[in-house]
């Protein structure tokens, strides 16, 4: 028998989610099973897959030792990379990033390293606030992505708490986003909240957008207003009311105004050759709006974060 201590970092959660974290090598049918038949216990009492832990609960596993060996967590990995982080904002609870474009948030078998959450998890354990020795089911995580060559501020948890309070925040949204954005010629309003349906294709990693319900299709807002103009450009504030795969990309490109430097909605053969190796895309400002609700990122309430333009690459290339 083993018996695994809920710290803080693990409270707060399912049981079952909780194991499938801390005994990786026990399979997900097998662990179901064995919380049925009592040979997982909580507090040396039954408890069902759901139950959310708390801090100090006792988890009394009677199963073979051959379930809790799982492949060496890779300090030496953590501490070889040289963080490559730009910090808009950091506290005990969370970090704000400005992502660059190209810069991949999450890991995938090409490039396991040289991701951003990669970046945060060694920049976290080399200042001594993150020890995955330490830890039995929590990682310093991301709580929400952007496309690979998107760029704009992304947030890290550093801890299970900021975490999950920032997870409700984004389910509840509890938080405004706004994205600076070059397209193709200048829209008839220079004001306007747009309302479609997109569908998702994963086959071809694309989405359709169409003003009125289809199958499968889910509904988008996006707000909008011109900055200025540029030539035949328009610099546009988007704000996403819906967060949507690709929303803002094929949203504009459906009313006829594409992203400058998007292959994948517009045509940007002539555009990679003016420098555009991406979509003119940035997340360049967050706001953390007020609730009537407590909680332990109260203090972020009212508050916004924005990047200077000059950190914005599209910008510097249309001054040039």
């Amino acid at each position: 028998m083993r018996i695994l201590t809920v710290y803080k970092n693990d409270a707060g959660q399912r049981l079952d989610k909780f194991l499938s974290k801390a005994v990786k090598g026990l399979p997900t049918s097998m662990m179901y099973k064995l919380i049925r038949t009592k040979k997982i216990k909580v507090n040396r009492k039954r408890a069902e897959q759901n139950y959310l832990l708390r801090e100090g609960d006792e988890i009394q596993l009677f199963i073979r030792e051959e379930f809790f060996h799982s492949p060496e967590k890779d300090d030496g990995a953590l501490g070889r990379i040289v963080p490559k982080l730009n910090i808009l904002y950091e506290d005990d609870n969370i970090l704000l990033l400005n992502k660059r474009p190209g810069v991949l948030v999450h890991e995938d078998t090409a490039a396991a390293e040289n991701t951003l959450i990669m970046h945060v998890k060694a920049y976290l354990f080399q200042k001594g606030e993150y020890d995955p020795s330490s830890e039995q089911s929590f990682a310093p995580a991301l709580c929400n992505r952007i496309d690979r060559n998107t760029g704009g501020i992304v947030v890290a948890a550093k801890n299970a708490e900021a975490l999950r309070v920032m997870n409700e925040k984004i389910r509840g949204n509890e938080l405004s986003k706004f994205y600076l954005c070059l397209v193709h010629g200048v829209p008839r309003k220079w004001q306007a909240t747009l309302h479609a349906y997109l569908r998702k294709n994963s086959a071809d990693n694309m989405v359709e957008v169409r003003e009125h319900p289809f199958a499968g299709a889910k509904e988008i807002i996006t707000g909008y207003r011109v900055l200025e103009t540029r030539g035949e450009n328009a610099l546009l504030e988007v704000e996403l009311v819906t967060g949507r795969t690709h929303q803002i990309r094929a949203q504009m490109a459906a009313i006829g105004h594409p992203l400058l430097g998007d292959g994948k909605y517009g045509v940007n053969r002539e555009e990679k050759h003016r420098g555009y190796k991406y979509q003119a895309l940035y997340a360049y400002k967050l706001c953390f709006d007020r609730t009537d609700t407590e909680n332990p990122l109260s203090y972020l309430e009212g508050k916004t974060f924005c990047l200077d333009r000059r950190d914005i690459w599209f910008l510097q290339e249309q001054s040039k």
